[in-house]
């Protein structure tokens, strides 16, 4: 197995409609695929964005047509995909699963990831109860690639907890993806700082996609899409526009830096 991986993050600013997004989606796995990588992480709700409640309940129902979509495109491309997120309906009640779906180049469903930390905040111009819609996962998710690479699945307000990575980091991870849609005053002050910190404690490349600009229902989110490097380093960022970034990640350079600051 190669001790290199190329990798991808795509970013995207998500309506309302289902079709219309995973065209999108499909245009920038394309992309990917044709650069070479081998896995791509989507960002935060990429099949749909609305802060209406029934809207979501009513898009929830489109969950297959989601999953046959990126079983076949991860099929037809040969890809990893990490499928950021999408709102799939719960088993009882009218809340719904902040789930990702991971899936493997044989077009296999490998995994899936339900987000395990919901984002209930009140900031000065806005407030958002995410638990009030969202039911909360339990399990925290490896995806072991080959027998060189293993990455641990986050969902946004995740990145806040820094037990979650430590968590994947002793399960032998070292890769951590980070689906997002974090909003511009938050993203502004701390999506940096916390994508670098988690690289740094835990020695791992991070792969970040994000929900960028400002959407059907007048929500605004951050950007700022990156892969940053086990010491920290942002290797490459997309900052406010749709479209993908692209990094090579080396196995030997985590080997390197963990061996000289052996923190683990």
């Amino acid at each position: 197995m190669p001790k290199t991986m190329q990798v991808s993050c795509i970013q995207m600013c998500s309506n309302h409609d289902v079709e219309s997004n995973l065209a999108k989606v499909e245009i920038f796995l394309k992309q990917a695929a044709e650069s070479g990588s081998k896995l791509v992480l989507l960002p935060e709700t990429f099949s749909f964005m609305t802060r209406n409640h029934q809207e979501k309940l009513r898009n929830s129902e489109k969950s297959h047509v989601i999953f046959h979509f990126l079983s076949e495109k991860a099929k037809q491309h040969q890809l990893w995909i990490i499928a950021g997120s999408s709102l799939f309906p719960t088993e009882h009640g009218d809340k719904l699963h902040n789930r990702c779906f991971i899936f493997a180049p044989d077009g296999s469903q490998h995994a899936h990831y339900d987000k395990m930390h919901l984002f209930d905040a009140n900031l000065d111009t806005e407030s958002w109860q995410e638990s009030a819609t969202i039911e909360a996962g339990k399990n925290p998710v490896v995806v072991n690639i080959n027998d060189h690479w293993q990455a641990g699945v986050s969902i946004c307000y995740d990145l806040r907890f820094p037990e979650l990575y430590r968590h994947y980091s002793s399960q032998g991870c070292n890769i951590l993806t980070v689906a997002a849609a974090f909003t511009v005053p938050t993203g502004k002050a701390h999506w940096e700082i916390l994508l670098r910190a988690r690289a740094i404690e835990n020695q791992c490349y991070i792969l970040a996609a994000a929900q960028c600009g400002t959407h059907s229902d007048g929500r605004k989110t951050y950007g700022h899409s990156m892969i940053v490097d086990p010491w920290g380093e942002i290797i490459t960022e997309l900052p406010d526009s749709e479209g993908i970034i692209t990094a090579e990640l080396n196995l030997s350079a985590i080997q390197r830096i963990r061996q000289s600051l052996p923190v683990l």
